[in-house]
Protein backbone atom coordinates (compact mmCIF):
# COMPACT_ATOMS: atom_id res chain seq x y z
CA UNK A 1 0.00 0.00 0.00
CA UNK A 2 0.96 3.75 -0.76
CA UNK A 3 0.47 6.73 1.42
CA UNK A 4 0.04 8.86 -2.09
CA UNK A 5 -1.37 8.32 -5.80
CA UNK A 6 1.25 7.21 -7.72
CA UNK A 7 3.03 9.46 -9.98
CA UNK A 8 3.33 8.94 -13.55
CA UNK A 9 6.50 10.97 -14.14
CA UNK A 10 8.27 7.67 -15.42
CA UNK A 11 6.78 7.62 -18.99
CA UNK A 12 7.38 4.27 -19.15
CA UNK A 13 4.30 3.80 -16.42
CA UNK A 14 2.62 5.93 -18.42
CA UNK A 15 2.71 4.45 -21.81
CA UNK A 16 2.27 1.32 -20.10
CA UNK A 17 -1.05 2.78 -18.45
CA UNK A 18 -2.56 3.77 -22.09
CA UNK A 19 -1.53 0.64 -23.77
CA UNK A 20 -3.94 -1.22 -21.27
CA UNK A 21 -6.34 1.32 -20.68
CA UNK A 22 -7.43 3.71 -23.49
CA UNK A 23 -9.64 2.37 -25.94
CA UNK A 24 -10.01 5.82 -27.87
CA UNK A 25 -11.75 5.33 -31.21
CA UNK A 26 -10.07 6.42 -34.29
CA UNK A 27 -12.76 9.72 -34.84
CA UNK A 28 -11.31 10.81 -31.39
CA UNK A 29 -7.48 9.94 -32.52
CA UNK A 30 -7.81 11.96 -35.40
CA UNK A 31 -9.42 15.30 -34.06
CA UNK A 32 -7.02 14.93 -30.78
CA UNK A 33 -3.57 14.53 -33.47
CA UNK A 34 -5.60 17.16 -35.83
CA UNK A 35 -5.41 19.58 -32.65
CA UNK A 36 -2.30 18.59 -31.49
CA UNK A 37 -1.18 21.05 -34.23
CA UNK A 38 -2.96 23.73 -33.37
CA UNK A 39 -1.57 26.82 -31.28
CA UNK A 40 -3.55 26.57 -28.16
CA UNK A 41 -3.32 22.68 -27.78
CA UNK A 42 -2.71 22.58 -24.48
CA UNK A 43 -6.51 23.31 -24.20
CA UNK A 44 -7.45 19.82 -24.99
CA UNK A 45 -7.88 17.28 -22.73
CA UNK A 46 -5.61 14.12 -22.18
CA UNK A 47 -7.34 11.14 -23.71
CA UNK A 48 -7.30 9.26 -20.85
CA UNK A 49 -9.67 11.95 -18.98
CA UNK A 50 -12.20 11.64 -22.05
CA UNK A 51 -12.50 8.31 -21.77
CA UNK A 52 -12.67 8.36 -17.97
CA UNK A 53 -15.40 11.31 -18.42
CA UNK A 54 -17.74 8.89 -20.80
CA UNK A 55 -17.81 6.01 -18.60
CA UNK A 56 -18.93 8.63 -15.59
CA UNK A 57 -21.73 9.70 -18.31
CA UNK A 58 -22.80 6.03 -18.69
CA UNK A 59 -22.54 5.26 -15.00
CA UNK A 60 -24.95 8.37 -14.17
CA UNK A 61 -26.79 7.38 -17.11
CA UNK A 62 -27.30 10.48 -18.45
CA UNK A 63 -29.45 12.08 -21.15
CA UNK A 64 -28.94 15.78 -21.44
CA UNK A 65 -25.47 17.24 -20.10
CA UNK A 66 -23.60 20.86 -20.56
CA UNK A 67 -20.18 21.82 -21.44
CA UNK A 68 -18.73 24.90 -20.79
CA UNK A 69 -15.66 25.68 -23.26
CA UNK A 70 -15.33 23.63 -26.06
CA UNK A 71 -12.18 24.29 -28.44
CA UNK A 72 -12.18 21.62 -31.01
CA UNK A 73 -14.61 19.30 -29.26
CA UNK A 74 -12.69 16.87 -27.96
CA UNK A 75 -14.42 16.14 -24.81
CA UNK A 76 -17.99 16.84 -26.15
CA UNK A 77 -17.13 14.47 -28.36
CA UNK A 78 -16.23 11.60 -25.82
CA UNK A 79 -19.21 12.36 -24.03
CA UNK A 80 -21.65 12.50 -26.83
CA UNK A 81 -20.31 9.18 -28.07
CA UNK A 82 -20.97 7.36 -24.49
CA UNK A 83 -24.57 9.37 -24.25
CA UNK A 84 -27.41 7.16 -25.76
CA UNK A 85 -29.59 8.08 -29.14
CA UNK A 86 -32.09 10.56 -27.17
CA UNK A 87 -28.84 12.06 -25.59
CA UNK A 88 -28.21 15.73 -25.64
CA UNK A 89 -25.34 18.31 -25.10
CA UNK A 90 -25.50 21.79 -24.43
CA UNK A 91 -22.32 23.20 -25.66
CA UNK A 92 -21.03 26.93 -24.62
CA UNK A 93 -18.08 28.62 -26.23
CA UNK A 94 -17.20 32.15 -28.10
CA UNK A 95 -15.03 30.73 -30.34
CA UNK A 96 -16.18 30.16 -34.29
CA UNK A 97 -13.16 28.97 -35.47
CA UNK A 98 -12.19 26.72 -32.47
CA UNK A 99 -15.65 25.49 -32.99
CA UNK A 100 -15.52 24.89 -36.16
CA UNK A 101 -13.03 21.72 -36.29
CA UNK A 102 -15.49 20.23 -33.43
CA UNK A 103 -18.77 20.53 -35.44
CA UNK A 104 -16.49 18.91 -38.36
CA UNK A 105 -15.96 16.28 -36.40
CA UNK A 106 -19.33 15.68 -34.78
CA UNK A 107 -20.30 15.30 -37.91
CA UNK A 108 -18.33 12.75 -38.92
CA UNK A 109 -18.64 10.50 -35.89
CA UNK A 110 -22.68 10.82 -36.42
CA UNK A 111 -23.59 13.10 -32.93
CA UNK A 112 -24.31 16.87 -34.42
CA UNK A 113 -27.55 15.67 -34.15
CA UNK A 114 -27.06 15.58 -30.34
CA UNK A 115 -25.10 18.68 -29.64
CA UNK A 116 -26.25 22.25 -29.90
CA UNK A 117 -24.05 24.44 -29.31
CA UNK A 118 -24.21 28.14 -28.21
CA UNK A 119 -21.39 30.90 -29.24
CA UNK A 120 -22.12 33.58 -26.96
CA UNK A 121 -20.24 34.21 -23.78
CA UNK A 122 -20.98 31.06 -21.35
CA UNK A 123 -22.70 33.29 -18.37
CA UNK A 124 -25.19 34.70 -20.82
CA UNK A 125 -26.25 31.47 -22.12
CA UNK A 126 -25.82 29.87 -18.53
CA UNK A 127 -28.66 32.43 -17.53
CA UNK A 128 -30.69 32.00 -20.27
CA UNK A 129 -31.11 28.45 -19.35
CA UNK A 130 -32.07 29.15 -15.90
CA UNK A 131 -34.52 31.41 -16.99
CA UNK A 132 -35.93 29.18 -19.56
CA UNK A 133 -36.68 26.75 -16.68
CA UNK A 134 -34.10 24.46 -16.91
CA UNK A 135 -32.82 24.59 -13.24
CA UNK A 136 -31.81 21.31 -12.18
CA UNK A 137 -32.34 19.39 -15.41
CA UNK A 138 -28.86 18.17 -16.64
CA UNK A 139 -26.91 14.93 -14.97
CA UNK A 140 -23.82 15.95 -16.34
CA UNK A 141 -21.49 19.46 -16.70
CA UNK A 142 -18.29 19.63 -17.47
CA UNK A 143 -16.24 23.01 -17.18
CA UNK A 144 -13.42 23.86 -19.22
CA UNK A 145 -13.36 27.76 -19.86
CA UNK A 146 -11.73 31.18 -19.20
CA UNK A 147 -10.69 30.35 -14.86
CA UNK A 148 -11.42 33.94 -13.81
CA UNK A 149 -15.53 32.49 -14.11
CA UNK A 150 -14.72 29.63 -12.74
CA UNK A 151 -16.79 30.48 -9.37
CA UNK A 152 -19.82 31.65 -11.35
CA UNK A 153 -19.55 28.80 -13.77
CA UNK A 154 -20.18 26.26 -10.45
CA UNK A 155 -22.59 28.40 -8.62
CA UNK A 156 -25.02 28.17 -12.08
CA UNK A 157 -24.07 24.55 -13.01
CA UNK A 158 -25.07 23.84 -9.45
CA UNK A 159 -28.74 25.30 -10.16
CA UNK A 160 -28.81 23.41 -13.84
CA UNK A 161 -27.74 19.87 -12.38
CA UNK A 162 -30.44 17.82 -10.79
CA UNK A 163 -29.81 15.67 -7.42
CA UNK A 164 -27.59 13.26 -7.97
CA UNK A 165 -25.98 15.26 -10.72
CA UNK A 166 -22.35 15.62 -11.19
CA UNK A 167 -20.32 18.30 -12.37
CA UNK A 168 -17.13 17.50 -13.35
CA UNK A 169 -14.18 21.08 -12.87
CA UNK A 170 -11.06 20.61 -15.18
CA UNK A 171 -7.46 22.04 -14.45
CA UNK A 172 -8.10 22.08 -10.77
CA UNK A 173 -4.22 21.21 -9.90
CA UNK A 174 -3.10 23.89 -12.50
CA UNK A 175 0.07 22.53 -13.37
CA UNK A 176 0.88 22.36 -9.82
CA UNK A 177 0.68 26.51 -9.62
CA UNK A 178 -2.69 26.24 -7.29
CA UNK A 179 0.28 24.82 -4.19
CA UNK A 180 2.83 27.76 -5.23
CA UNK A 181 2.21 30.96 -2.64
CA UNK A 182 4.41 32.52 -5.03
CA UNK A 183 2.33 32.01 -7.56
CA UNK A 184 -0.29 34.86 -7.51
CA UNK A 185 -1.97 35.58 -11.16
CA UNK A 186 -5.83 36.39 -11.33
CA UNK A 187 -6.22 32.37 -12.72
CA UNK A 188 -4.34 30.71 -10.51
CA UNK A 189 -6.06 32.47 -7.25
CA UNK A 190 -8.90 32.25 -9.33
CA UNK A 191 -9.12 28.21 -9.43
CA UNK A 192 -7.39 28.21 -5.85
CA UNK A 193 -10.73 30.13 -4.52
CA UNK A 194 -12.82 27.57 -6.17
CA UNK A 195 -11.07 25.03 -4.69
CA UNK A 196 -11.42 26.53 -1.36
CA UNK A 197 -14.66 27.16 -1.79
CA UNK A 198 -15.45 23.23 -2.82
CA UNK A 199 -14.37 22.00 0.30
CA UNK A 200 -16.60 23.21 2.59
CA UNK A 201 -19.56 23.25 0.17
CA UNK A 202 -21.84 20.99 1.77
CA UNK A 203 -24.60 20.88 -1.24
CA UNK A 204 -22.02 18.83 -2.88
CA UNK A 205 -19.85 15.27 -2.73
CA UNK A 206 -16.56 16.39 -3.25
CA UNK A 207 -13.22 14.49 -4.87
CA UNK A 208 -10.29 15.89 -6.71
CA UNK A 209 -8.51 13.51 -9.12
CA UNK A 210 -4.96 13.59 -10.54
CA UNK A 211 -5.96 12.87 -13.76
CA UNK A 212 -4.81 15.27 -16.28
CA UNK A 213 -4.64 18.84 -14.85
CA UNK A 214 -6.38 18.10 -12.06
CA UNK A 215 -10.37 17.05 -12.41
CA UNK A 216 -12.87 17.83 -9.41
CA UNK A 217 -15.91 16.06 -9.31
CA UNK A 218 -18.87 17.56 -7.45
CA UNK A 219 -21.78 15.32 -6.84
CA UNK A 220 -24.56 17.63 -6.20
CA UNK A 221 -26.59 16.56 -2.80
Amino acid sequence: MSRKTIGLSDDRLFDYLLSVSLREPPILRQLREETALHPWARLQIAPEQGQFMALLVQLLKAEKTLEIGVFTGYSSLCVALALPPSGKIIACDISEEYTNVARRYWQAAGVADKIELHLAPALETLDSLLANGQAETFDFVFIDADKENYLNYYERSLLLTRRGGLIAIDNTLWNGLVADPLIQDSRTQSIRALNNKLLSDNRISLSLLPIGDGLTLALKL
